[in-house]
């Protein structure tokens, strides 16, 4: 059998695989194969947390064409899995230079089916596109075919929990994956400050209570197969022997009142509002935790925020981190590596992992009080044993490798594999979205350089005006009372009142004490959805912010 994952999750997804009892666990791209009986099948679609769906395997196959599929799909016996009456769909994924898109391999398979039913019994089963009584998935990598099974149907990532969600929210299998890429099994205390629709909140209390994920889905493909046994299933269905008591509690708190709403309804509807508590709180008002907790959060990427607000965002989380997470581990998923440089700490561990097709990273911090050399004088240690065991390309160079391909695909738009128009233009949608930021990003630079150079010129041109005016000064005696009025008045009144108004204002620094993270917070403003939530921060002695 293959249990399908996002790229990234592959070893969480295996671990899980070995923990149900699969044998001959074997790592793919995207996948992980593994052989077991019809009860392993169950419990893999019921239980494992990181698989978008099981597939079983029916028929391998080699094929340089269409009509190869055709000829070789034809005659296979297709009753033993279905019958006239019996309704299907087929989906295609196809890696390949023979074939240039799936949805035509898919019409391909279909004939076979229907000619094969045809022939044989006069009349043909009817192909439905939603709810289908089977589904088949062939997969093509080159000219090897394999057609499976879907036992799943609909993606395992849709719980069954969620009554809405925000723009953007992050899938519910990518969730679970970097909770379980922590090591966290609820030990402590959880923390989302920037929650959205609650998705890590809710994976959190299902890992920390032993829940299955399956447990509120509607049905599975499976069940409308010939050979389903429904007292098994039931069995495992009804089996809480794994499920445990959580002493902790889960916090989740976001800025923008139509998120904690739409987080609320979907905790409640997951049964888990004992132990989730869902705020409406700034990011700004974050303070140390009263008790032990790791904070696991999926900051906006910038697909919606404007450049200088994101960055305004990243540098208020790292300042928060520093100054109010002391003692504790954070872990982020950002895609540009300039917004993780704008949270201002080094990771202990990164994993690269894709959000879509998004290429980000999940970093790591270890927050310690006191200096680093002092951390390291107790006798403690970071905790390097979770790093990625193969060599990690730099973010910069992953995102330009996937932009370079991208740019190759775009040249073959048929080889793609778009099942309509309107994915692919979805497809180049975002990646112009991408391309704007860069340029916005490059531009913002540019200004500062220029505007720093610019800076820096003028500082130099008024220190050789003023050691010229102190040198006549001195010949003249009298230079005491002109040093007073001239530069050191224009000291006091441009340099150092900027820098308390811009520069430690900017750092989260002359805002006084904030209200406790938990007990309390001032107003808030109204956001604009997942990725607009947060205003540009405020602080007491910076009135522009």
């Amino acid at each position: 059998m293959i249990a399908k994952t996002f790229q990234g999750l592959e070893e969480v997804l295996a671990k899980e695989l070995i923990d149900l009892g699969a044998n001959d666990v074997q790592i793919g791209r995207r996948m992980v194969s593994f052989t077991g009986d019809k009860a392993l099948m169950y419990k893999a679609n019921f239980r494992l947390r990181t698989a978008i769906r099981v597939l079983k395997p029916i028929k391998r196959f080699k094929a340089t064409d269409a009509d190869d599929i055709y000829e070789a799909l034809k005659p296979f016996e297709w009753e033993c899995f279905m019958g006239t009456d019996t309704s299907f769909a087929v989906d295609a994924v196809v890696y390949s230079e023979e074939f240039r898109h799936s949805k035509f391999v898919a019409y391909k398979v279909k004939d076979a089916i229907a000619d094969h039913f045809r022939e044989r019994e006069g009349r043909r089963p009817s192909v439905r596109v939603t709810d289908p009584d089977l589904l088949f998935h062939i997969h093509i990598a080159d000219d090897q075919c394999t057609l499976s099974l879907d036992s799943s149907g609909e993606s395992l990532h849709r719980r069954g929990y969620r009554q809405n969600a925000v723009e953007a929210p992050i899938n519910e299998v990518l969730a679970a994956g970097m909770i379980l890429m922590t090591g966290w099994q609820g030990e402590t205390d959880f923390i989302d400050p920037m929650c959205g629709s609650g998705t890590l909140l809710i994976e959190a209390a299902l890992i920390a209570r032993g829940i299955a994920p399956g447990v509120f889905r509607r049905e599975f493909a499976f069940e409308k197969w010939t050979d389903f046994d429904a007292e098994l299933f039931d069995s495992i269905y009804n089996d809480d022997s794994a499920e445990r008591d959580f002493a902790h509690h889960i916090y989740g708190y976001d800025n923008d009142w139509k998120a904690v709403n739409i987080a609320k309804a979907n905790v409640r509807s997951a049964g888990l509002a004992s132990v989730i508590d869902v705020e409406h709180r700034e990011l700004a008002d974050f303070t140390q935790p009263e008790a032990p907790a790791i904070m696991v959060t999926n900051p906006p990427y910038g697909e919606r925020l404007k450049p200088d607000d994101l960055f305004d965002l990243y540098r208020l989380l790292g300042t928060r981190l520093k100054n109010d997470f002391q003692g504790n581990q954070a872990w982020v998923i950002s895609y540009k590596e300039e917004l993780f440089n704008k949270i201002g700490l080094k990771p202990s561990t990164i994993v690269p992992l894709f959000n879509g097709a998004l290429p980000c990273e999940l970093r790591k911090y270890e927050l310690f009080s006191g200096r680093f050399s002092e951390f390291r004088e107790s006798g403690e240690q970071l905790d390097k044993s979770d790093r990625p065991t193969k060599e990690r390309r730099p973010l910069h160079l992953r995102q330009q490798a996937v932009a370079d391909k991208k740019a190759e695909k775009a040249e073959k738009a048929e080889s793609l594999g778009f099942d309509n128009r309107e994915e692919e233009r979805a497809y180049l949608t975002r990646l112009d979205r991408h391309n704007e930021f860069d340029r916005q990003q490059q531009a913002r630079e540019r200004k500062e350089r220029l505007e720093q150079r610019e800076a820096e010129r003028q500082q130099r041109q008024s220190e050789r005006q003023q050691q010229g005016e102190r040198q006549q000064q001195g010949e003249k005696g009298g230079f005491r009372r002109p040093y007073k009025s001239g530069f050191k008045s224009e000291s006091r009144g441009g340099f150092r009142s900027e820098g308390k108004s811009g520069f430690k204002g900017s750092e989260g620094r002359g805002g006084g004490h904030k209200p406790p993270f938990r007990d309390g917070g001032k107003g808030f403003g109204k956001g604009a959805g997942r990725n607009a939530r947060f205003q540009k921060p405020t602080f007491r002695n910076n009135k522009k912010g």
